[in-house]
């Protein structure tokens, strides 16, 4: 669990910027033009700093005292990018009063933030990609939609794999496989599910009543042509929200369902490498987190000294 925020200028609100920042903040209003909102962090930002520096004045501060700041905003519950983005402003006005000769050296050059943590891609529960898809095409547009959703859960696609698919030829279906061409010029086969074959073959037995004269895409908008990428985001979206759905699902979040949930069922790291197409194991490593979050959860949940009595 995360310490509870402490903004160090937040709990000083009434901090005295000392005048080499307000010539500083000046310079910024009159010179540059920046925007108030620009001015408004800037402030804030040096605000933190005059607030650490304690009484010090700014000639006297090292990049030992900044390390040291610095690791005290991440203590205080201050996000990476947030700390990243204080050090800029702090690095900025240093490098303008060193420019003028009001600091001798520039104590935050070189000095790097905390590494921020790679959030976890999101995925849906075996129970919300099923109420997401166990559900009857209203229309010929629904049709395509449900074919296309079936088949990015049930192969683990990219977007830009999935609207580029055919009708016949090298990337296209055929024989329970998709053939397609991925990252850095790759080509793989992945199994089609039997969900995603029924699908599909309502969707072929429709698409010919609005597919534009030798349009070669499987998936094709009203007027004809190939499916836009922004289009499919949007379908995708839509569908959730009709389905009851409170979070945002985008394509990406069906390969990464495909992803956990095969993992999940087989264990087996190095195949799900390979239908995802991942370079590198390292990539596929993360959905190994995903996996022991939901463990994590159950057992939260089941034993009976997981957590203490409210």
């Amino acid at each position: 669990m995360k310490p509870a925020r402490t903004d160090p200028a937040a709990a000083r609100p009434e901090v005295s910027l000392p005048d080499e920042v307000l010539a500083w903040l000046d310079f910024l209003t009159h010179q540059k033009r920046s925007s108030p909102h620009t001015l408004v962090s800037y402030r804030r930002d040096l605000a933190k700093l005059v607030s650490l520096c304690a009484g010090r004045p700014l000639q006297q501060i090292t990049a030992a005292d900044i390390r040291r700041f610095s690791a005290q905003l991440h203590r205080s519950g201050l996000e990476a990018r947030s700390i990243a983005r204080t050090l800029s402003a702090w690095r900025s006005c240093f490098r303008w009063l060193l420019a003028r000769e009001r600091v001798s050296s520039n104590p935050v050059a070189g000095i790097r933030p905390p590494r921020a943590g790679k959030p976890l891609p999101r995925a849906l529960s075996v129970d919300a990609a099923s109420a997401l898809l166990d559900s009857q095409a209203e229309d010929l547009l629904e049709q395509r939609d449900l074919a296309m959703f079936e088949l990015l859960y049930s192969s683990g696609l990219r977007l830009a794999e999935l609207a580029g698919l055919d009708l016949a030829g090298t990337y296209s279906i055929r024989e329970g496989e998709v053939t397609v061409f991925g990252k850095r010029g790759k080509t793989r086969r992945v199994p089609v599910g039997g969900k995603a074959l029924e699908a599909l073959q309502a969707w072929l037995g429709v698409r010919a009543t609005i597919a534009a004269p030798g349009e070669t895409a499987l998936f094709v908008s009203q007027r004809g042509n190939r499916l836009s990428h922004g289009t499919i985001r949007a379908r995708l979206a839509r569908w959730a929200r009709e389905k009851g759905m409170a979070q945002h699902v985008h394509p990406h979040m069906l390969r990464h369902s495909f992803a956990s949930h095969m993992l999940q069922s087989s264990g087996d790291l190095r195949a799900v490498q390979e239908l995802l197409g991942h370079a590198s194991i390292r990539s596929t490593q993360v959905y190994t987190h995903l996996d022991f979050q939901h463990l994590a959860k159950i057992y939260d949940a089941a034993h009976p000294r997981a957590r203490k009595k409210d």
